[in-house]
This record gives C-alpha cells, sequence and structure tokens, in this order.
C-alpha cells in the first residue's frame, strides 16, 4: 500500500510542484493550504507522514507540529524558507523530524521522505530488547520503559536512543550522530542533534542537567554510559 502524505503549504506553486512528484512516486497525497485546514486533513486522513511550511496564513506551522505531537508521531518533514537556525531549532523542538530549505533538490526531498518513512518501518528480523540500566528499549513494540513505566517518544528520539544504545561505552561523533540518524546531508547541522538530545534527556534522564545515560563529550560527540 502506498505510503499517505500531507503536504500544507499556502503557495499555490509549491503545491503544483511537490504534490506531482509525490505522485509520480506512487504516493497518495493530500494537500491543505491553512494551519487549521491542515490539522483538520491530518486528522482525517491519518497520513503516514507530514511535510509542512511554516508561514502559514492562519498559524506557525511550529503550532502545527507542536498540535500534532500532542496525538501523533507521525514523521514531519518541514519544507520551509525560513532557513535561520532560530527557525529550524523551534521547528525541531516543536517535534520535527526533519527540515529542508526551500529552494529544495526534487531528489533530496524525496531521499529524506524515503529516509523518514523507513525510520517508522516496523524492524524486518525479530530482535530483543536492548536493556540499559533501567531502560528497557523494545524494537518490536516501538516502546521504551524506564524502571517499569512507558515513555511517550517521537519516532526521531526513538531512533536517536536506539543507535546510541547499541554503542554502550562509544563516543560517537557529532557526525557519525548526524548520519546516521539525518543522513548524509545533515552532517553540518548539529542544532539539529543539540535540540534533539535536549528533548531525550528530558524524557529518559531522572535529572537532565546531570545525565546518566547520554553523556556529553565536549566538542566531540555524546556516549551512551556503558550501565
Amino acid at each position: 500500500m502506498a505510503a499517505r502524505i500531507l503536504v500544507v503549504d499556502d503557495e499555490p506553486n509549491i503545491l503544483a510542484t511537490v504534490a506531482p512528484l509525490l505522485r509520480g512516486r506512487g504516493y497518495d497525497v493530500v494537500s491543505a493550504m491553512s494551519g487549521r485546514a491542515g490539522l483538520d486533513a491530518f486528522d482525517r486522513e491519518k497520513p503516514d507522514l507530514l511535510v509542512l511550511d511554516l508561514g502559514l496564513p492562519d498559524m506557525n506551522g511550529v503550532e502545527v507540529c507542536r498540535q500534532i505531537r500532542l496525538t501523533s508521531s507521525a514523521p514531519i518533514l518541514v519544507l520551509s524558507a525560513r532557513g535561520a537556525e532560530g527557525d529550524k531549532v523551534k521547528a525541531l523542538d516543536a517535534g520535527a523530524d526533519d527540515y529542508v530549505t526551500k529552494p529544495f533538490g526534487a531528489e533530496e526531498l524525496l531521499a529524506r521522505i524515503r529516509a523518514a518513512l523507513r525510520r517508522v518501518e516496523p524492524p524486518s528480523p525479530p530482535s530483543e530488547p536492548i536493556v540499559r540500566g533501567g531502560l528497557v528499549i523494545d524494537r518490536e513494540r516501538f516502546r521504551v520503559l524506564k524502571d517499569n513505566e512507558e515513555l511517550r517518544l517521537t519516532p526521531k528520539e526513538f531512533e536517536l536512543l536506539t543507535f546510541m544504545a547499541q554503542h554502550p561505552g562509544r563516543v560517537l561523533t557529532h557526525r557519525t550522530i548526524l548520519k546516521a540518524i539525518w543522513g548524509p546531508h545533515a552532517v553540518d547541522q548539529p542544532e539539529h542533534l543539540r535540540v534533539l538530545v535536549g528533548a531525550l534527556r528530558k524524557k529518559i534522564e531522572t535529572n537532565p542537567s546531570s545525565p546518566q545515560y547520554i553523556l556529553t563529550e565536549p566538542w566531540v560527540g555524546y556516549r551512551f554510559a556503558d550501565l
């Protein structure tokens, strides 16, 4: 079954470009031209992925992202003309999984969409849960337990936690993590990683300012504690 993608953008030329591009690659495409219409379409159509503009006429795309994250963990890819780091951080902090700046290359956009959809596919081979200290990461059921209490993670947070927990005690550079989680196009966008690590620490650490799981290696990267 083809993945369903909702495109929310108020620029007719963007919709006229993106929708045919996606349909030509076999995706089922739904579109909306305002934030409220996008939220309604999201609830109604249950898309597998959202492509979201920030500069919508009735509400900021960051708020759309926040509202969707209250009920859904579907991947959100921001497609915006706003290229400032602050805008990217706000969108990622609100729950966006990726950020593409307009103007964009068609093949790069398609690659980002494929990567986002792959990340939410269930793993093919059965896998045993990863146990690290008080954390249990169940890759089969997309669940994380801390001291037997379930945590609610976004797909990106789950992917980062799983990746790091698979390499306990090993120093992972910023570049290594960015490439593993966002792909080769993101290796020069460390703000993505800072925001994601901060959000994940708030959920898994008892005291995020003094973490016991995800440890910072200054100027180098991060290390998952060998618990």
